[in-house]
């Protein structure tokens, strides 16, 4: 399985995750391009539960990767995360005073059954 197919089914796993614990899915792989260059930007959900608005990163990776998905959230990315949020709110027409964070979700995959486990970081990126 290539890396787009485990982000795909990654991202799809972390979707049923939080559909399962409550929270409603606005949005997946909102996109924009970055003013820093040629590269676009993008969130992998937005979601909602009471009342505030969660950005979700999502990082995934074959359960024999070396280092843990979320280790992969650099300072680079959650930059990027933050001025994205940003954008999202913005186009929705959402006060940037209105409650909302950024959380991390790491799926690994075990490639073989496509079972994940998954573990998710609540405001991991401060805002």
């Amino acid at each position: 399985m290539n890396s787009k197919k485990i982000g795909e089914l990654g991202e799809d796993k972390a979707c049923d995750f939080l559909r399962d614990r409550g929270y409603k899915i606005l949005e997946r792989n909102f996109k924009k391009k970055m003013k820093s260059g040629p590269s676009f930007g993008e969130i992998d959900i937005v979601a909602q539960k009471k009342g505030a608005i969660v950005f979700v990163e999502v990082k995934s990776s074959g359960k024999d990767s070396e280092i843990s998905p979320e280790q992969r959230v650099n300072f680079h990315k959650q930059r990027q995360l933050k001025k994205l949020a940003q954008i999202w709110l913005s186009e929705n027409k959402i006060s940037l005073d209105a409650k909302w964070q950024i959380d991390v979700i790491s799926v690994i995959i075990d490639l073989e059954t496509e079972n994940a486990r998954i573990s998710h970081f609540e405001n991991a990126v401060g805002c």
